[in-house]
């Protein structure tokens, strides 16, 4: 008993400075995080730095959410070796009041940025979505333009033309990586075209058909991409944010309460 009465003192100051140390180092990592590195160019680009700081700060959250618990278990071992009756009437001086008072304030911002996420979480997966339909249309129109002038010679010269611009484009490196899906699909079906036509020209229309299928198909697996990687980890996000609007909220709340404010 002697033994435990030693160190008790010690181990409630380890625990309050230890907790302490992890509640300023993370307030001052939020803040960091929280200036934008530089100005946006446009309200996409706000958007995509609210999603990534979200994300981030709510992977980070945990942390002051343990340093309050070592704070206040600190406080708490402290408290149970003192005496009782030497505790003050008004709290509103102590760390222990304002550590309480932070955790309701941080409880309400990750509440808040569960609105938020959700939000920015629908706003990319209709942006993702507008992209892939802007691009699929895209294709479907090239394939289509394709289809009507192979019914000509001069059709067939032109598409010959585009074939090799295309394949010197992709070999080169000159298309964007993003765009690289869909030219690729448009050479393989101008690949296809052509070579129906020299086997039968009448299957040119059969052709097109076979290649329109193709270009909603991968269509819709790019949208089950987006659905797989957008909202997975949105949905991550949001619940863990959730999670740590409870746990923040209760800690401040309850020990608000057990100090009779």
């Amino acid at each position: 008993m002697k033994t435990s009465s030693v160190y008790s003192p010690f181990t409630a100051l380890t625990l309050k400075l230890v907790g302490l140390v992890m509640i300023v180092s993370s307030l001052l990592d939020y803040i960091i995080l929280a200036i934008p590195s530089n100005s946006f160019e446009s309200a996409d680009a706000f958007r995509n730095w609210q999603w990534a700081v979200t994300t981030q700060s709510v992977d980070r959250g945990v942390v002051p959410l343990v340093g309050i618990a070592l704070f206040l278990v600190g406080y708490w071992i402290r408290n149970s070796f003192n005496d009782r009756g030497t505790e003050p009437t008004s709290y509103t001086g102590e760390i222990r009041f304002w550590v309480l008072v932070l955790s309701t304030i941080l409880g309400l911002l990750f509440l808040l940025l569960v609105l938020l996420h959700t939000s920015n979480t629908l706003w990319r997966s209709n942006k993702a979505f507008e992209q892939i339909e802007q691009q699929a249309t895209q294709v479907e129109t090239q394939l289509r333009t394709t289809t009507e002038q192979l019914k000509t010679p001069e059709g067939i010269e032109r598409a010959q033309q585009r074939l090799a611009q295309l394949e010197r484009a992709i070999e080169s490196g000159q298309v964007p990586q993003a765009q690289l899906p869909q030219a690729q699909a448009q050479l393989q079906a101008i690949k296809a075209q052509l070579q129906a036509l020299k086997e039968n020209p009448e299957a040119v229309n059969q052709k097109f058909d076979e290649n329109l299928n193709q270009i909603l198909s991968r269509k819709l697996e790019a949208e089950n991409r987006v659905k797989a990687n957008v909202w997975k980890s949105g949905i991550k996000t949001i619940v863990s944010s959730l999670l740590l609007a409870i746990g923040y909220t209760f800690i401040g709340w309850t020990g608000l309460r057990s100090l009779g404010i």
